[in-house]
């Protein structure tokens, strides 16, 4: 049996995928630019050719909030999954708490989106995430995950 790989940062895409179940047009996180013991940093470039943009709204395209949640979210999985013990595993949100968005996100924007870990308890842990453009932020909110085998994520 091989060892696990180990994911030094900064990585892209192909090793993103190697990690997380979400691909396009789901897949919000670009690249991996920090992992500390207790920390993450991500990368989305927020291009005009974003599948939400059309809708969101016509003629002044704004990255909606929700997606912003889920760059976090899936930022923070990396961070969980890319660790040996839970390789092949998926992580589902659990909950969010205390979001607020304090600035809107548009195209050409490059989004930093940084993690910190509050607590991991067996398979439930909880983080602080917020967005950045140009170091001002966009959004905040503390997100509560569960860590579960992809056959057991119904029930």
């Amino acid at each position: 049996m091989s060892e696990p790989k180990i994911y030094t940062p900064p990585f892209g895409v192909a090793e993103i995928c190697e990690i997380l179940p979400h691909r396009w047009p789901f897949m919000l996180v670009d690249r991996i630019v920090e992992v500390g013991e207790k920390s993450i940093v991500g990368i989305k470039a927020v291009t005009n050719t974003e599948w939400f943009f059309p809708g969101h709204f016509p003629g002044n395209p704004v990255m909606p909030g929700v997606l912003q949640l889920e760059a976090m979210a899936q930022t923070g999985a990396v961070r969980t999954l890319m660790k040996p013990e839970s390789r092949g595993m998926i992580a589902v949100l659990a909950g969010v708490d205390d979001a607020r968005f304090r600035r809107m996100v548009r195209p050409g924007d490059l989004l930093r989106i940084e993690i910190e870990e509050i607590s991991i308890r067996r398979t439930i842990g909880k983080v602080r995430g917020r967005c950045l453009v140009d170091g001002q932020l966009t959004s905040e909110a503390t997100i509560t995950y569960m860590v579960v085998s992809p056959d057991k994520q119904n029930g």
